[in-house]
């Protein structure tokens, strides 16, 4: 498939909004499963840090 112009192109014969939001739907779901797990990551080790601060004040 050829496109004449830019435009054309980000129009994809007028299914444009469908295709270009399904990328961008993909794209927030693969960030998210990067950004998910090193957030919980980090919260995980935060509770343990805070915990082990507590057992040994005791």
């Amino acid at each position: 498939m050829s496109f004449t112009s830019f435009s054309d192109f980000v129009a994809m014969g007028h299914h444009g909004l469908f295709v270009w939001s399904a990328y961008g739907i993909c794209l927030a779901v693969l960030a998210l499963n990067v950004a998910l797990p090193i957030l919980a990551r980090r919260r995980y080790l935060q509770q343990e840090a805070r915990r082990l601060r507590r057992e040994n004040s005791k």
